[in-house]
């Protein structure tokens, strides 16, 4: 037996991925991982009266190529004596009718199918390639992200699939490298086909793969994949111990978390005293549990202020407790105004008229840079500002407060959802969607009535040209 074999079976012996006797689904697409993968899992199902069945998905994204990939994987299966299912979906209209990425929509229809397949061959596990090289580039490409210690774990041995949590995924091949795969392929004369995609470096993950990790190996640390998947191992291990100790302080599952629970519900500001990774993930629990994103700024708006409301969505508002319970709250919201007014600024001056104001503006040569008066956090019914014409661009649109509107007011160092911007500034709630907010032609929103100006559309010393822009707002009835 070779050494990848012996270390194929030892970890489906000590992680307990596959059953004896039981059916296993192998998902092969055809290139060196996965038929790798399959050859292992037929050498070895001898010995453990497993019954491979193969599932192939053709994501119809290369003509031929992706046919010959289907036309490699029937034959290979037929030659091993396994049973073999494919499915076929044009991923790019998919991606296009949902309006996400070509990656994502491949990746949800491909579990889909395997999903159903297993379902229909009642196989209560699924063989996946995923092998050590693809850890360090998903710690990378989540890094990258802002993923926190959860998503830089990694892909685990063993997982629920994402498109049927009844059904568990397998990666037997998680601790071997690309280059041990391909070393085994070339000895085994197991055949394969190269995906040419994998080099296109429009995709983030290759550019990680092709640019970013052969410098960091060659430039900064050589052993940069032992270190990384070292790392990895910790932070799942430091993950899984506080999502265990937010679980049972949520639920009281022994006699001290339910006493802890109970003395911070009876007493006020005492969840604060949990170690800040612990509060963090108690409420990231409970916003997943309402069907809710946990975003990290959302997490830390509650964590650091309880009491107060955010915004999660139109009409949606959540907060915590003092014992660190979160709260949703529906707003009765009114319907928003979809109306909006295109304003091209092609002469040196102009005026409009939208909703409950009169807009001018000006374009001005920057002669010597000053800077600007210091903007109010409220205005008056009439107010002046200066913006850079170039950032600002040739077309302005006005119209009013929708959902999902974020802006980042000068001073303020990241963006903000406007729902919250409003009310900070105590802009009362009836009045909100009455306002009239100026954005670009790109849709990044540089003057909300009652607010200050935008950061990114500043005046700065490599200001050439200004926009003088004055708004008088009729008082609303």
């Amino acid at each position: 037996m070779s050494e990848l074999l012996e270390r194929v079976e030892n970890v489906v012996r000590e992680r307990h991925l596959f059953a004896q006797g039981r059916k296993i689904l192998a998902a092969v697409s055809g290139g060196v991982d996965s038929m790798v993968l399959l050859q292992a899992l037929h050498s070895l199902a001898p010995a453990h009266r497993w019954q491979i069945v193969v599932a192939h998905f053709n994501h119809q994204l290369r003509g031929r190529a992706s046919n010959a990939d289907e036309t490699l994987v029937r034959r290979t299966a037929s030659r091993l004596g396994c049973d073999c299912v494919v499915g076929r979906a044009d991923v790019k209209q998919a991606a296009a009718r949902a309006k996400v990425s070509v990656e994502m929509a491949a990746r949800k229809l491909r579990h889909e199918f395997l999903a159903r397949t297993a379902r229909r061959r009642r196989i209560s596990t699924i063989a996946l390639a995923h092998h050590a090289d693809d850890q360090v580039e998903l710690f990378f490409l989540r890094l990258l992200r802002g993923a926190g210690g959860e998503g830089l774990a990694g892909m685990k041995w063993r997982s629920p699939s994402p498109a049927d949590p009844s059904i568990s995924l397998a990666r037997p091949l998680l601790d071997c490298s690309k280059a041990e795969l391909l070393a085994y392929a070339r000895k085994q004369r197991v055949p394969y086909r190269e995906d040419a995609t994998n080099a296109a470096t429009d995709i983030l993950r290759n550019r990680i793969r092709h640019e970013l990790l052969p410098l960091l190996r060659k430039q900064y640390q050589p052993g940069l994949d032992r270190v990384v998947l070292r790392l990895m191992e910790i932070a799942g291990a430091e993950s899984a111990f506080v999502s265990d100790a937010a679980d049972r302080f949520r639920h009281g599952r022994n006699r001290r978390f339910t006493k802890v629970r109970n003395e911070l519900a009876a007493s006020a500001g005492d969840f604060s005293d949990l170690p800040v990774a612990l509060q963090r993930k108690v409420l990231q629990q409970q916003l997943a549990g309402l069907g809710l994103q946990p975003e990290f700024e959302l997490i830390e708006g509650l964590r650091r202020e309880p009491a107060r409301e955010l915004s999660v969505g139109a009409g949606l508002r959540v907060s915590r407790d003092a014992a660190g319970k979160v709260h949703r709250r529906e707003e009765l919201a009114g319907e928003f105004d979809p109306s909006e007014m295109t304003v091209k600024l092609s002469s040196p001056a102009g005026r409009a008229q939208f909703g409950p104001g009169i807009f001018r503006w000006r374009l001005e040569l920057m002669r010597i840079f000053r800077r600007p008066p210091k903007p109010a956090a409220v205005r008056s019914s009439a107010a002046r500002e200066y913006f850079d014409a170039d950032k600002v661009g040739g077309e302005i649109v006005l119209r009013h407060w929708r959902p999902g509107d974020r802006f980042q007011p000068i001073g303020l160092k990241s963006v903000a959802k406007l729902q919250d911007l409003f009310v900070n500034a105590k802009i009362p709630a009836s009045r909100r969607r009455q306002l009239v907010l100026a954005a670009t032609k790109a849709g990044d929103i540089f003057w909300v009535d009652g607010l200050r100006i935008g950061e990114q559309f500043k005046l700065t010393p490599q200001t050439r040209r200004k926009l003088v822009w004055e708004a008088r707002l009729r008082p609303s009835s």
